[in-house]
């Protein structure tokens, strides 16, 4: 079955996620080459579409991403989605108009990176906050960060407090030691990597929601061919033949490889929402008409039988 933009999960926290959320890096020019009006068109159109959820942070960009997304949502009407941003990277503007970014996972850091991330956005509030990658800095991070955010969900400035990390390592750390409503975690519950499927299970059981980002592996899961990339870089050969040995059953069940990948993680329970990074309005199109794809029973036990045999 395929499902819509506007369909939702409840997280237990007085939130309820749509399952879909538009990951917002693309809208950056840096390390994306976006320019404003394609970023701000691809929000508007997620919005015109029905897309209600948004995944920000101070770092893309460098605050590029947050003003973008925040003219977007300025211009498409009074119904407010659910916005996510990040905390743990500080901004800091220079005289000479450059922006210099640290890692900061100080309690104080915490509030003023919101303070920043709310202006730029032009909301007075958010639903979910992340700590932003702090694998390097889990002490400071739990210590600082985390309790600067308990305290905003405790005083209604956010919703929600959460983790934003790549490693399942990290993220079982953090479920462990922090007080979580839920956590983002990229590239650790897809169709080429399922590492992160106990650690969706003991969140469930801690009733803390996994929202899975990151779901074609930066690529490969998207377009399997030579060049494609996995993991943030280049995709080796034996990596680009398992993409395209998956494909290939994809399309026997009558099923495009991005549809497979888009619904896949879904098909947990233990999962809220998966977390897509657009960067085009045509974009845009393509990801919600996957979501919405039909796919049968049949394939996910095929891809299950092969994942067994490797």
């Amino acid at each position: 079955m395929g499902r819509g933009p506007l369909d939702e999960r409840d997280i237990g926290t007085g939130l309820r996620l749509p399952v879909l959320a538009l990951g917002t890096a693309p809208l950056a020019s840096i390390f994306w080459g976006n320019d404003a009006d394609t970023a701000v068109q691809t929000a508007g159109r997620a919005l015109e579409l029905g897309v209600r959820f948004f995944d920000t942070a101070p770092f893309y960009g460098l605050g590029e991403a947050e003003r973008r997304l925040g003219r977007a949502l300025a211009a498409g009407g009074s119904e407010r989605p659910v916005i996510a941003t990040k905390a743990g990277r500080l901004l800091t503007a220079q005289p000479d108009g450059t922006v210099d970014v640290c890692f900061d996972f100080s309690y104080d850091a915490a509030r003023q990176s919101l303070e920043s991330s709310l202006e730029r956005l032009g909301v007075d509030r958010v639903d979910i906050v992340h700590v932003h990658d702090p694998d390097d800095h889990i002490d400071e991070a739990t210590e600082g960060t985390c309790r600067a955010l308990a305290a905003l969900r405790d005083e209604g400035v956010i919703g929600a407090v959460s983790l934003g990390t790549n490693t399942v390592a990290t993220a079982a750390a953090f479920l462990e030691r922090a007080d979580l409503d839920c956590m983002l975690v990229a590239g650790r519950y897809t169709l080429l990597d399922r590492s992160a499927a106990e650690l969706i299970e003991a969140c469930a059981q801690r009733g803390v929601a996994y929202l899975a980002a990151g779901v074609f592996n930066s690529g490969v899961l998207a377009r399997p061919r030579a060049g494609a990339w996995y993991d943030y870089g280049p995709a080796t050969g034996a990596t680009v033949a398992r993409a395209s040995a998956i494909e290939k059953v994809c399309e026997r069940h009558g099923t495009s490889l991005r549809a497979a990948a888009l619904n896949f993680p879904l098909t947990n329970p233990g999962v809220a929402s998966v977390v897509v990074g657009m960067a085009a309005p045509t974009e845009v199109d393509e990801n919600l008409a996957h979501l919405s794809a039909p796919v049968p029973e049949d394939l996910w036990h095929d891809l299950e039988a092969m994942e067994g045999a490797s």
